[in-house]
């Protein structure tokens, strides 16, 4: 069959509801999983179109709904796309029927110069939702239409679908990443981290709250390849990961509900003072957290973990005799906590970039650095290192034995941490390092700075489009005149910060407000998201 009929055909088996206008987000398109067949298929048309763009590249797809509910599910290319393609994705998402579906597609490989004939390779992964293995049907069709090879790689975590992807495409080449198994993912982690932990040493057990998510047999599975306690390891407790019930999945529970809630999971046993992480359902974010010795609930996020690897990269590069020829720098959203930007500019004289929300806004940003450090203060973050700077860490010769145990512990780190994307299971070795270098618990974490009481408020609104944000979304363009009234609020409260900007997701604006004390910050909060209520009716 043809290619453009056989498109035809798969897609009149997918059609798309005529009631329904999809857009790609931040995080791809993610909806209610009954929604999702036709623009899953799309987005296989979609990926195909790219890989033979970029020259038979392999292409991720990974199909999840990370913190979302069970009964939601979405679908996002493993890489992070550029504008054009998030419009290309949200065109062919919208074709109407077959026909403008097969005519949309065709006139993307004209104006993208595309040339048919070339190679197309995908690899493509599922979270544990019930609604996954459907929607693969509705991908793999797609792939087929279009003649690509693929690769089912069942069930995995986001970031694992990212290391194979870049495994696969620097295979052989002087940037090859490591071996395109998810066993070689696990055994590069291990080897990273046991050499990172020489001269370290944990101090008591870990227990990380997994969401009833993909994170919870894939962290066993990565423990399996870890030193045991016996030996000096790290004894990590998994808790919360229940994948044979998928209603379980992300309820009360996970990254999304500690770090929104500022509450542990009730599911949480914890002695006071000690360490807990949670996970979200994909396993792309982490965020600590403890109960102090009077049982206050604290939280450890994003921030908090951007901090600490900067301090410590920092320290390392210093005494390994590369603090002038490594410039570290810290990227964060309007999200972060004023506090941790002060910190870092002040005390740690770092420099700090603010960039849009979106992985892929930050990550531009920190490749701009030698060592770029980034983590949304959701949990979602890594550390990338330039060629020229991993270039430096591996030729430079050390001056003492410090100088050599310090470019040691630097040089595991560059391949501990998952530098194509955020990534929860490396980022809470990462973090476990950190700690066990400076014989830190969670309360000398906690102690770097104090966080200023903030407040994050969710409004539902009728059109989210219309709100249009500029200065890294910390203010709004439009609707007119919402700006003023939100900065006559926020000139009221001391230490006062607010901002409201577009959910990437959904119809709904988010309110971020922080002041000096808990109660003002739930003020300022409630009295902006009045303001944008009223805006958005």
């Amino acid at each position: 069959m043809h290619s453009s009929d056989a498109i035809a055909a798969g897609a009149a088996k997918f059609p798309k509801p005529a009631d329904r206008t999809f857009q790609y987000g931040t995080a791809g398109f993610r909806m209610k999983a009954s929604l999702l067949d036709s623009v899953v298929y799309r987005v296989g048309l979609l990926a195909a179109l790219r890989s033979r763009k970029l020259n038979g590249q392999t292409i991720g797809v990974m199909i999840t709904a990370s913190h979302n509910p069970p009964d939601d599910n979405g679908v996002k290319l493993g890489e992070m796309l550029e504008a054009s393609w998030e419009n290309h994705a949200t065109t062919l998402a919208n074709a109407k029927n077959e026909h403008a579906l097969v005519e949309t597609y065709e006139l993307l490989t004209d104006n993208l110069n595309i040339k048919p004939e070339a190679k197309s390779r995908v690899v493509f992964a599922r979270d544990t939702r019930a609604s996954g293995p459907h929607l693969v049907t509705a991908l793999v069709e797609a792939l087929n239409a279009t003649g690509t090879e693929s690769t089912d790689c069942r069930v995995l975590t986001t970031p694992q679908l990212h290391y194979l992807t870049r495994c696969i495409n620097t295979k052989g080449t002087v940037y090859e990443y490591g071996e395109p198994t998810e066993q070689g993912y696990y055994k590069k982690l291990a080897v990273a981290f046991n050499t990172a932990m020489q001269g370290a040493k944990f101090s008591g057990p870990v227990t990380v709250d997994c969401a009833n998510g993909v994170g919870g047999p894939k962290l066993r599975e990565l423990i399996k390849h870890l030193p045991s306690v016996s030996d000096g390891g790290v004894e990590i407790k998994v808790v919360n990961d229940d994948i044979v019930e998928p209603e379980k999945l992300n309820h009360l529970c996970g990254a999304d509900y500690v770090k929104t809630g500022q509450r542990a999971p009730p599911s949480s046993q914890a002695a006071p003072l000690a360490r807990c992480a949670s996970l979200d359902g994909d396993a792309d974010r982490i965020v600590y957290y403890f109960l102090d010795s009077d049982s206050t609930f604290r939280l450890l996020d994003g921030d908090r973990i951007a901090t600490l690897a900067a301090l410590f990269i920092g320290d390392l590069a210093r005494s390994a005799g590369l603090g002038e020829k490594l410039k570290v720098g810290v990227v964060q959203t309007a999200y972060a906590n004023g506090s941790s930007t002060a910190y870092i500019e002040n005390d740690l004289r770092l420099p700090v970039v603010c960039t849009p929300t979106g992985v892929k806004h930050l990550h531009h940003a920190a490749t701009k650095f030698d060592v770029g450090v980034y983590f949304e203060a959701n949990g979602h973050g890594t550390v990338v290192f330039s060629d020229l700077a991993l270039k430096r860490l591996f030729k430079y010769e050390p001056k003492s034995p410090a100088q050599s145990s310090s470019l040691n512990t630097l040089r595991a780190l560059s391949h501990l941490i998952n530098q194509t994307v955020g990534d929860a299971l490396s980022d809470l070795l990462l973090v476990e390092v950190i700690l066990a270098h400076k014989g830190w618990g969670p309360k000398e974490w906690d102690q770097t700075y104090t966080d200023l009481p903030n407040r994050l408020v969710r409004v539902e609104v009728a059109d989210r489009n219309i709100f249009k944000t500029v200065d890294a979304e910390r203010k709004l363009e439009k609707p007119e005149g919402v700006q003023a009234l939100i900065d006559g609020l926020v000139g009221k409260y001391k230490q006062g910060r607010a901002f409201a900007r577009a959910s990437g997701t959904e119809d709904a604006v988010r309110v971020y407000a922080e002041a000096s004390t808990r109660g003002e910050a739930d003020d300022l909060a409630a009295k902006v998201a009045g303001i944008v209520k009223s805006a958005g009716v």
